[in-house]
């Protein structure tokens, strides 16, 4: 696939870190491609990143996206049947598609640092889950309703100067509760603050971090039992509430043993919430911005559902879904990783875009295209000045020059 005069193509540099190293090993130890002749892992995940990044919507549509000669020289297939791309989803490992995800966040941590979006409010990982909706009488290992199946994508986000990056994932029935799946999300280093919403309190985790020095930040429900314990100074016209250290829980049942911090302040549509955290140093002002930049992580699982093939997919089975959602997730990262080649700053819904007509063309044309300024600015839609439409032609007939104004062909606009 890295012929020659193909190495510097927008192709090459959007799969070249898919080859690393560390992959290419992993596939060798677990003889994922032992007795493969032609649908290899490399070509299979490349297939299924190009259906993504295309939101081919079917198997036969992959399938046959080999009929363009340049996609098909490209990646080194003359053909393959829609029969075969199934059984690839279905049986392929899915811990290869989990480690590449892995590796290709290293990749980006090494190219960015993660620098953190803010050296007072520290390392933010940002958690959350979304459900998606599937058919219940095709999806049956994944039924959570009468009428309906659906599965999880619980998400752990790193936030930084770049954006976001998705860091972990795990996939489960849409039944699973969102704090089940906790501990597997949570970064117990120091300096990092998680971030979640209401849907993962419990009073004993809460207790557990305290105790560890895992430092999290969260919402709290309009039913919490509260305790106030100390009243906090507030900063004149800020838009915090109350600030205050209390305990949480009910007596003999549910209450903490650790106080908590509990911040009242506004989103950003103005409406009241209520946050809780263990963390102290901050001020209330930056305790409320970092709940805020929770937002990202919605944002990001719009983004993803809107550009990317993960509300329609190629195969029924269990492994098949799975398999799909993480290839889904290597392409945001195969993205972002384009992007930081680029130096590009804007939407990475360019790159995307751009991809689309510019992969065979080499990288040079693409970061070209990238920059490019458009030729013509719009200035927007013109706004008419009626006033003095109606001055100039007061003007035109006091004067005696409205014989004009009997032409069909005369626009007053036009002046």
């Amino acid at each position: 696939m890295q012929g020659k005069g193909t190495t510097n193509s927008t192709f090459n540099q959007l799969f070249e870190p898919i080859f690393s190293r560390n992959f290419r090993q992993l596939l060798q130890k677990l003889e994922v491609d032992k007795y493969v002749k032609k649908l290899t892992a490399f070509k299979f995940i490349i297939l299924i990143v190009f259906a993504q990044l295309e939101q081919l919507t079917c198997l036969r549509e992959i399938s046959n996206s080999l009929c363009n000669k340049q996609f098909s020289k490209a990646i080194g297939l003359s053909s393959i049947s829609f029969s075969q791309i199934s059984r690839k989803l279905r049986n392929m490992m899915l811990k290869t598609a989990q480690s590449l995800f892995q590796d290709l966040v290293r990749q980006v941590g090494v190219q960015t640092g993660f620098k953190s979006i803010s050296q007072e409010l520290g390392r933010l990982h940002l958690i959350d889950s979304s459900t998606i909706s599937l058919c219940l009488t095709r999806y049956r290992w994944a039924s959570f309703r009468k009428t309906k199946s659906g599965i999880k994508i619980h998400l752990r986000l790193k936030l930084f100067e770049q954006g976001v990056l998705p860091d972990a994932a795990i996939i489960t029935n849409a039944k699973t509760a969102d704090k089940t799946q906790m501990d597997k999300l949570i970064i117990e280093e120091k300096d990092v603050i998680n971030v979640f919403d209401r849907a993962y309190i419990d009073y004993k985790k809460f207790d557990e971090y305290c105790e560890k020095g895992i430092l999290f930040v969260s919402r709290l429900k309009k039913s919490a039992l509260v305790e106030v314990i100390k009243e906090c100074p507030l900063t004149p016209g800020s838009k915090i509430k109350k600030d205050r250290t209390v305990i949480l829980g009910k007596e003999g049942t549910t209450k903490m043993h650790h106080p908590l911090r509990c911040v009242e302040t506004e989103d950003l549509e103005g409406n009241a919430i209520v946050i809780v955290t263990n963390v102290f140093k901050q001020s209330a002002e930056e305790i409320g911005d970092i709940y805020i930049y929770r937002w990202q992580i919605e944002l990001f699982f719009k983004w993803i559902k809107q550009h990317l093939q993960v509300k329609h997919f190629y195969g029924y089975s269990q492994r098949a879904v799975e398999m799909q959602l993480y290839i889904a997730l290597i392409t945001y990262c195969l993205l972002k990783i384009t992007q930081l080649k680029t130096g590009y700053e804007g939407p990475l819904l360019q790159i995307q875009r751009l991809l689309k007509t510019c992969l065979y063309e080499p990288f040079s044309c693409f970061i070209r295209k990238l920059y490019r300024k458009p030729e013509r600015s719009s200035k927007g839609r013109r706004k008419i000045d009626h006033e003095r439409i109606y001055q100039e032609t007061l003007r035109q007939v006091i004067a005696g020059e409205a014989d004009h104004l009997d032409d069909l062909t005369y626009d007053p606009v036009i002046l």
